[in-house]
């Protein structure tokens, strides 16, 4: 049962999915601010906000200007903006949406992997632009996912998923995470180097983190070799883009696949620029189908902890913080 719910106030510091924003407004009492600022969080929050749903982030500063805050429900499986350390220091709990988008991200991954190779976008730009008929058939590609051997760097949910669609093309499969996965069933490396020169195909599925803070550098690239090629779906700053762009642009590696960046929605400007760079902006998850039920878990997460005193998905930071009374 939900009806006492609407007595219980939650927060959305700037955009949220739609259908979020509906179930939140037809289950709670919602309020709304234009970004998680703690400035902008009036008295009145201050004294009734119990609950945040959020896709922007929720900072130290920001939690801590909610004194009565117990959840922070994030619209998304990564939540690098969100300081869960903190929450889970002042006993405020932090959830995502896992599972719900695996299957969609791991799609785009292979997409990207074989735009890369096979050069999808201009190859299509050679047909509008009218080369075909005037020049011929569009050159024969470099790429190939023939004889490919891939790395996955974050074994995860998405990089089994990821490497599960792959072993479906006949590629053999590597990963490097901190430590090895007992259900993976594929060689681990100890060191995101060591994968990278036995591979010539890296995916990145790694979370935003300071131990994989540009992880992805110019001796991880120049291991991977010219036939080389790189797709990121995890998050931007675990690369060092312009040790990306130099690869790309001096034949360092061969393509790369990118759907997350640094300084979204600014793109590296050499990447721009890169030959053979297939680049998206961000839409690993942006299905209709796929975000329905991120939004759904995001506020069942609400649901389910202010009717229950339990998170469906709570992250590991906050995973001993108990429901208050």
């Amino acid at each position: 049962m939900t009806n006492g719910l609407h007595a219980v106030t939650v927060l959305v510091p700037g955009n949220l999915n739609p259908h979020a924003l509906k179930r939140l407004e037809e289950t709670f009492s919602l309020v709304r601010i234009n970004k998680p600022d703690p400035a902008l969080v009036t008295p009145d929050m201050a004294q009734s906000v119990r609950g945040v749903a959020e896709a922007a982030g929720a900072g130290a500063c920001f939690i801590d200007a909610l004194p009565k805050l117990e959840i922070v429900a994030n619209f998304g499986v990564g939540y690098d903006a969100v300081d869960a350390g903190h929450a889970g220091a002042r006993g405020v709990m932090v959830t995502n949406t896992p599972d719900v988008l695996t299957e969609e991200v791991a799609d785009v991954a292979v997409g990207l992997l074989l735009s890369a190779l096979r050069e999808f976008f201009p190859a299509e730009q050679w047909l509008r632009e009218g080369r075909w008929e005037r020049e011929g058939p569009y050159p024969l590609t470099r790429g190939s996912l023939r004889g490919r051997k891939v790395g996955i760097f974050g074994m995860g949910r998405i990089g089994m998923a990821v490497a599960k669609r792959l072993e479906g093309f006949g590629a053999p499969i590597a990963y490097h995470n901190r430590r090895p996965k007992p259900d993976a069933p594929y060689q681990y490396h100890p060191t995101l180097l060591s994968l990278a020169g036995a591979v010539d195909t890296l995916v990145s599925v790694a979370p935003a983190t300071p131990e994989t803070e540009k992880a992805v550098n110019a001796e991880v690239l120049a291991a991977l070799g010219p036939q080389g090629v790189f797709v990121n779906i995890g998050r931007g700053n675990t690369v060092d883009e312009e040790a990306l762009a130099e690869a790309l642009h001096t034949d360092t590696i061969l393509a790369a696949g990118l759907d997350v960046f640094r300084d979204e929605p600014r793109v590296h400007p050499r990447l721009l620029t890169a030959p053979r760079a297939t680049l998206l902006p961000h839409v690993g998850s942006a299905s209709i189908t796929t975000r329905t039920a991120m939004a759904d878990l995001c506020v069942d997460n609400l649901v389910s902890w202010f009717s229950e005193g339990r998170a469906l998905t709570p992250v590991p930071e906050t995973a001993g913080v108990e429901g208050r009374q």
